[in-house]
């Protein structure tokens, strides 16, 4: 039960928020909940590439019993817009093992904890975000098709607050493999930004007229970079352990890249 930092030989610890969360394991991964902003701080998911199985999506969403109603965003967040229910541990990632597990795996995703609010729609860049992790496994092929991937929003203290909600402009992900036969970590972190690409006057000018409305705050199209793995680290106040040395774009302390937007999964540099 719960996320095992031991998946991949090498450790990938759970983060570690500053701030005080609920810590929620369920099958193949576990949810941080930060019970003040009423989201994920962070959730680890462990994913085993050879036993995946197809189960049918439900989309029955349920708050977790574990926590106080008032500690999670549940369905009034989400009720007449078009805000989606964005998983944070992706449905079929812990979908794994004998198909009794499996399918209490996939139940568990629905848990409102594992929700976030993210613009509705489809595009390409948001296509782009959720094929992340089987672009990685397939990168991993050769060290048993295991990933350890770590996902979040970036809980901002100016994010716009709908419904008493600060909904994330960002969320971040970094997916952790083996190399070498299990001996050596590597990591890759992404950003996918829908902060609105709006003058501020125009921007505030939205939001206003959305409060009076009763409708979310202005959101932008999706746009996924992939990013030095201590950016999420400085962007979150989480401490993320081995994974910032792990990083493949082999940052230093002493370096600043610039955040590379990906228009296709090709463009994700994964190292050797």
């Amino acid at each position: 039960m719960g996320y095992d930092p031991t998946f991949l030989g090498p450790q990938v610890p759970l983060p570690v928020p500053a701030q005080t969360v609920r810590e929620l394991p369920a099958t193949h991964f576990t949810v941080l909940l930060d019970p003040v902003r009423r989201l994920a701080a962070a959730t680890a998911v462990n994913v085993d590439g050879v036993t995946l199985l197809d189960v049918p999506r439900d989309d029955d969403w349920y708050l977790d019993p574990r926590v106080d109603a008032d500690e999670q965003a549940g369905p009034a967040l989400y009720a007449r817009n078009d805000l989606d229910r964005g998983h944070l541990v992706r449905r079929r990632d812990p979908v794994w093992g004998e198909p009794g597990v499996a399918a209490q795996a996939n139940r568990d995703t629905f848990a409102y904890p594992n929700a976030a609010p993210q613009a509705s729609g489809f595009n390409q860049s948001r296509e782009l975000w959720l094929g992340l992790e089987d672009h990685v496994l397939e990168h991993a092929r050769a060290q048993r098709l295991r990933l350890s991937v770590l996902t979040g929003p970036v809980l901002a203290g100016d994010d716009p607050v709908y419904r008493g909600i600060g909904l994330p402009r960002r969320f971040w992900k970094v997916a952790a493999w083996a190399l070498d036969g299990g001996r050596r970590l590597a990591a890759a972190a992404f950003v996918l930004d829908q902060t609105p690409l709006l003058p501020a006057t125009e921007l505030a000018a939205r939001t206003h007229a959305a409060a009076l409305a009763d409708e979310p705050p202005p959101l932008g199209p999706f746009r996924t970079f992939q990013v030095p793995v201590a950016d999420v680290a400085d962007l979150t106040g989480l401490d993320l352990g081995p994974l910032v040395a792990a990083d493949v774009l082999g940052v230093t302390a002493a370096q600043a890249l610039p955040w590379r937007e990906l228009h296709a999964l090709p463009e994700v540099e994964l190292g050797t």
